[in-house]
């Protein structure tokens, strides 16, 4: 069995029509290949935005996914076990339709009439965009025990071979010379997760210095961004800019350093004493599955996300689990930090988004260079 990948941008209508029905016949070809191994993957840039291609086979189930960037890479080699898995339990094949974004680009898009039948986004804040659209219930979080999460992870600092600089901590992002890297939190929502690391590791540590923990906070931010040499649209772009030698440190996601690691890039990763835990949700898109009549599907989709098979995928790829077996297994592989704290710690997401994200929050302030 052969399963489908496919990728979307938008084109012209005429174009459109072409490419609908050049991808009709190879669904329809795909639906007539038979193997017992698992399924290659193909990934086709249609130059489409994401709409359901109807097959003519009607055990053939189509599911668009509409995910954030960083997890493409793992969703490669879990969705042909998924097809696999599927097509044992209930005879019918599964072809899928992914677009890939950045996570708050991709919430955006989904909200906005992208029909994606499941959504895997960086964090719950953009879960929420779907929400307002009416797209899933305000309920999502409760509908099962991980809260609607799929995999986690922590902030952490990426520095260059050997740690030239011996940066340890937060504070020493502070020393002059040390350029910094870390993205834009108001172009991407995932980013919102380092800015929330630097400025939570600021109340933690007044916490324990005895000092006025929302000033010592943002000052510690605003020294940090002081060294910060570009702000850049997202996660995956600031990662790119120290791959060509920009900067001497970068705050981003444990995964982001492990998986480069994993290829033989010569990082250093430096675990804070205080960081947060980021989680990132995966959910049904009610409104858009039951529209192309494929809730049985996406919903067992997202459960076997969760499943130690894919969960052990996602820890291979750097990805912290959320499934407790699985967690145990990869203990040693990630540690925790002596002083983890989680968003509820802040308050929770509401909460964060006034006192740092709204139009004069702390990061206005910063930006501003308003002490």
């Amino acid at each position: 069995m052969r399963v489908r990948l496919i990728r979307f941008r938008a084109i012209g209508w005429t174009a459109r029509l072409t490419a609908v029905w050049m991808l009709s016949l190879l669904v329809m070809l795909t639906g007539c290949s038979n193997g017992a191994d698992a399924p290659n993957v193909n990934v086709v840039d249609t130059g489409l935005p994401v709409q359901q291609i109807s097959t003519a086979d009607k055990d053939t189930v189509t599911l668009v996914i509409g995910a954030y960037s960083v997890v493409k890479d793992a969703l490669g080699r879990i969705l042909p076990e998924f097809a696999v898995d599927w097509e044992a339990r209930t005879g019918k094949k599964i072809v899928f339709q992914e677009s890939y974004e950045a996570s708050g680009t991709q919430a955006r898009a989904i909200a906005g009439g992208m029909e994606a039948d499941v959504a895997l986004l960086a964090m719950e804040g953009d879960i929420d965009k779907l929400v307002g659209a009416k797209l899933i219930k305000p309920e999502w979080k409760d509908q099962d025990t991980y809260h609607g999460m799929v995999t986690r992870s922590v902030v952490v600092i990426g520095t260059r071979k050997g740690n030239p600089l011996g940066i340890r901590d937060w504070l020493d992002l502070t020393l002059e010379g040390v350029n910094v890297l870390y993205p834009n939190p108001k172009t991407s929502g995932g980013a919102q997760w380092d800015i929330n690391a630097i400025y939570g590791a600021g109340l933690k540590m007044a916490a324990e210095q005895g000092e006025n923990g929302p000033k010592f906070a943002k000052q510690l931010l605003m020294r940090i961004h002081h060294n910060v040499l570009s702000l850049d649209k997202s996660g995956r772009a600031s990662m790119a800019a120290f791959e060509y030698g920009v900067g001497d440190a970068i705050v981003t996601y444990e995964n982001e350093i492990l998986s480069r690691k994993r290829e033989g890039v010569p990082y250093e990763m430096i675990l804070p004493k205080h960081t947060i835990l980021v989680e990132n949700p995966a959910v049904v898109v009610e409104h858009y599955a039951k529209k192309h009549q494929v809730e049985e599907a996406a919903q067992a989709l997202v459960a076997y996300l969760r499943e130690p098979k894919a969960q052990r995928i996602f820890a291979e790829a750097g990805f912290r689990p959320v499934n407790e077996q699985v967690a145990q297994e990869t203990a040693e592989v990630y540690p925790i930090p002596e002083g983890l704290f989680h968003i509820e710690d802040m308050g929770g997401w509401k909460d964060v988004r006034e006192t740092l994200y709204s139009s004069r929050g702390i990061w206005y302030q910063v930006l501003a260079g308003i002490e």
